[in-house]
């Protein structure tokens, strides 16, 4: 697409740094193939007497800013890094580039298009912008001081750009470490089981990106509230400030996007869709169990697709920000790397079977929630494959009077209801809750989770089109019945996990290879959509993302059933007017027991060794 710009400059500068030991690259303009403006980057490479030496290079490709310090972009999560990684070239959820070149490793930072110092379309995580990514790691593979080895390596959208740049098997390509990032942008990010989730988008789409537009006026002098990640502090833009008008037509406004789009097969989602399949290059895909909105069920996902002949899956907990700066987490970056980029494999990854795909942190005991010492006690497991091959997916049974059974009841003939006020909202949480009995031993719960409803809706208003949206959570408590809480994505307690459906969207597509008893598979398509009438009974199953926890004997599970966020949803909530019209949804919903009305959660349950 043609945007306005204004005459292209170039202001490259060179520093070495011989403090940190890096020479420091600023502005650097990388070519594109289908468009004669450039991408704008920062090249960080180790210092050197040798005027030939050549390093294996690390590149990341996002919207945040590559000159806004993390101190700036948020000072609270900055002060709680890992010094090791904290130096004044730091840029939030990417790798610190002294820590990288201190390690013989060269790092490409580099602005994705129309924002930044980067001109051109603004249209985060589509096709187009994808292909610029590209670009850049075959440019950062045929640089003189490059070896020809390039690794990805970041957190959330800087991983989130991983999968679909590997998909596209750019030459130079040799890893990737996607680090908690979604990878399907309908159904891990934007639509939850076709309910939108518009509050983080609206949130990350002006705090994060909007403000850091290529033209924007005064964005220098930007300044948000302190608590949160915000795009505080970029520089003017080189080539200078961009007009109103031409800002609005240099961009794809995702709130408005998303909002005005609702099916995987309308041109703006299926622009973005990718191939994991095509993934060939050694991947480790880590996951975030304290990540139940945004990004675990995409680490799963692409790891569970991707045709990679290498790659593994890992799961930690703790915050959003910190656990890819730990000690040991950068130990074992760099351990993974070294193996494919520098051929030094000190572990095993490049051996076939060597080294186990997955490895599972088990949630055990109320260890609290935030504290990042008390979690590195959970123990870690390694398993030979994903989903456990060992799971016994089990059945426990909603019962009329709100139980949670682990056998099948009784049919009695006699048909009953449990009844909850639809359209619920964070603030005002319409939901009804099922509890099991004590466990009576140790059970472990770790992988996909479904679950099997029988809904229907009582509208309040008789005319017009309806529908019943299901907000379902899965809790656990305590042997004195409290709730044990994790540590969400910013720090924040949450349950165990959550998932969505939207009734009108229950088609699933059994026939589809990516279909399973333990994830329905859905296309989201709009000749999906199927009629929800009022009084009438639909048998519905639905996807609740991977979970992991050790239940003490004694302590329960509680299964959930909502009609709008609950507690847990923190800032991913499901807040849309015009996506969840009161026309539409309001009035009372209904879970029904009775014959042939059988309610159920199917947990994945591990047996003891």
């Amino acid at each position: 697409m043609e945007v306005q710009t204004p005459p292209i400059r170039d202001l490259q500068t060179t520093v070495d740094d011989g403090e940190n030991n890096l020479r420091f690259m600023k502005n650097v303009s990388i070519p594109l193939k289908a468009s004669k403006l450039p991408i704008r980057a920062n090249v960080y490479l180790p210092l050197s007497d040798d005027a030939n030496a050549k390093f294996p290079v690390l590149c990341t490709y996002g919207p945040y800013g590559k000159d806004i310090p993390y101190a700036t972009f948020f000072a609270g999560s900055f002060g709680e890094v890992n010094p090791e990684h904290r130096s004044k070239y730091s840029a939030w959820e990417t790798p610190d580039p002294v820590f990288w070149t201190s390690r013989g490793y060269a790092v490409v930072r580099a602005d994705e298009r129309g924002l930044g110092q980067s001109p051109g379309f603004l249209d985060t995580m589509s096709k187009g912008t994808s292909e610029c990514f590209f670009d850049v790691v075959e440019w950062a593979a045929d640089q003189p001081w490059s070896t020809g080895k390039v690794g990805l390596l970041g957190i959330s959208y800087y991983a989130g750009t991983q999968w679909r740049v590997a998909a596209r098997r750019p030459k130079g390509l040799a890893a990737i470490i996607p680090w908690e990032g979604m990878s399907d942008y309908y159904r891990d990010r934007c639509q939850h089981g076709g309910i939108l989730s518009d509050k983080f988008i609206g949130v990350w789409w002006n705090r994060q990106v909007l403000v850091n537009q290529y033209g924007k006026a005064g964005r220098s002098q930007l300044k948000f509230p302190p608590e949160g990640p915000g795009a505080r502090g970029q520089e003017d833009t080189i080539e200078g400030d961009l007009p109103e008008d031409v800002l609005v037509a240099n961009r794809q406004d995702q709130t408005v996007d998303n909002a005005t789009h609702k099916y995987r097969d309308e041109p703006y989602y299926a622009s973005k869709e990718f191939r994991p399949e095509d993934i060939e290059v050694p991947l480790l895909s880590v996951a975030n169990w304290g990540g139940i909105l945004l990004h675990l069920r995409g680490n799963v996902e692409g790891y569970n697709h991707a045709g990679s002949k290498f790659k593994y899956l890992r799961f930690i907990t703790g915050r959003h920000d910190l656990p890819f700066y730990y000690k040991e987490e950068a130990e074992l970056q760099q351990s993974f790397l070294d193996a494919f980029l520098k051929g030094e494999d000190r572990v095993g990854w490049s051996v076939p079977g060597k080294v186990p795909p997955v490895t599972v942190t088990l949630r055990k005991g109320n260890v609290g929630f935030n504290d990042a010492e008390k979690e590195k006690t959970y123990p870690k497991r390694q398993e030979e494959a994903w989903p456990i091959p060992r799971t016994q997916y089990t059945n426990f049974y909603l019962t009329a009077d709100q139980g949670l059974a682990a056998s099948k009841p009784t049919a009695t003939g006699e048909s009953k209801s449990v009844s909850y006020k639809a359209l619920g909202t964070l603030e005002n949480q319409q939901a009804v809750q099922f509890t099991s009995a004590p466990f009576e031993q140790e059970t472990e719960i770790t992988g996909h989770v479904t679950a099997h409803l029988n809904v229907s809706l009582t509208p309040e208003e008789a005319a017009g089109d309806k529908d019943i949206d299901l907000f379902v959570t899965l809790r656990h408590l305590d042997a004195e019945s409290r709730e044990i809480f994790y540590t969400g994505t910013a720090g924040d307690p949450v349950p165990l996990c959550k998932g969505w459906l939207r009734v009108s969207m229950r088609k699933t597509h059994e026939e589809h290879p990516k279909h399973r008893p333990y994830l329905p598979y859905r296309e989201y398509f709009s000749t999906d959509v199927l009629p929800v009438r009022g009084g009438e009974v639909y048998g519905v199953d639905v996807e609740i993302w991977p979970t992991n926890v050790v239940v003490d004997k004694g302590n329960r599970i509680v299964f959930e059933v909502a009609s709008g966020d609950t507690q847990g949803s923190g800032i991913f909530q499901h807040n849309s007017p015009t996506d969840r019209p009161a026309s539409k949804f309001a009035g009372q919903n209904h879970i029904h027991f009775g014959e042939g009305l059988e309610n159920y959660v199917t947990l994945p349950v591990i047996p003891q060794k």
